[in-house]
């Protein structure tokens, strides 16, 4: 079901400045031009890795300096449709399907471990039971919280844009925890609640909009290192209010970070 948005909170005046609006224009399809080539590298990974009797056999290090170079393949991709997405939702693009958000968090937190903490994921095809796999995460650092009533139910949404929130978040916390990160799936009436939770360093309360800005530059500010542009936690908030939720930052010095996404339940509700 495809559901148009239009003059949304939080979606900016992309004609008002027509020459920022071309050069919006040409930094996306420049985006979209880098799908190519990384295709072309993923698939060939793959090829070597899966088709040795063809191409010849690996040796071990061979076969693991391989597979980091695929899983990053697979991020560098998963980058470019996150600012596409982040590009189609401000234009007010959305394809609403039902889906089961609890068992969408999860299968996010198992996509972005295989990026971010290889040797964890390395691990988890040894569980067969979805309890097992839980507690495994938690002794590494990662607890996973999701109530009963959101496993059960589902939503109405944009899957894929969901999904590239919900990383974002996931991606943000992992990069920024000292030592726990904890994700809490809770539904009040029609509205999902999701809360990313990590043990970092923490935002002062004055810096709490900057870091939801594209490029801003927020002196001090642990969850914007110097070596990052800012884009992900603004598209991921550009996103959310498209979608009819938000995302609000909790978060003092020294005391972490709690990154809670509302967002209701059925999209065709929010949109109108």
């Amino acid at each position: 079901m495809a559901v148009e948005n239009n003059g949304r909170e939080g979606r900016p005046g992309r004609c008002d400045d027509p020459e920022q609006f071309f050069r919006e224009v040409e930094v996306e399809f420049l985006i979209h031009e880098l799908k190519d080539p990384i295709s072309i590298i993923e698939t060939g990974m793959r090829t070597l890795l899966e088709k040795q009797d063809k191409f010849g056999p690996l040796s071990n290090r061979q076969e693991k300096t391989l597979k980091r170079v695929l899983r990053n393949t697979k991020k560098a991709r998963g980058m470019i449709y996150a600012l596409l997405e982040t590009g189609r939702a401000e234009s007010g693009s959305f394809e609403a399907c039902a889906f089961k958000p609890g068992q969408v968090v999860f299968e996010v937190l198992l996509e972005v471990l295989e990026v971010m903490a290889g040797p964890v994921y390395e691990q988890i095809d040894q569980f067969d039971e979805l309890p097992a796999l839980v507690a495994f995460l938690e002794t590494n650092g990662v607890k996973l919280d999701i109530r009963p009533h959101v496993a059960a139910s589902e939503m109405l949404q944009d899957e894929t844009k969901f999904r590239q929130v919900v990383g974002n978040l996931i991606k943000n916390a992992l990069h920024h925890c000292r030592t726990t990160v904890e994700i809490r799936a809770d539904r009040q009436d029609d509205q999902l609640i999701l809360e990313v939770i990590d043990d970092g360093l923490g935002v002062d309360p004055e810096d709490h909009e900057k870091i939801f800005r594209r490029y801003a530059q927020v002196k001090e500010c642990a969850l914007t290192p110097r070596n990052g542009h800012g884009l992900g936690l603004a598209g991921a908030r550009i996103i959310a209010r498209c979608l009819g939720g938000d995302i609000e930052l909790l978060s003092k010095p020294g005391q972490g970070a709690t990154f809670r996404l509302k967002m209701p339940v059925n999209l065709a509700t929010a949109s109108s």
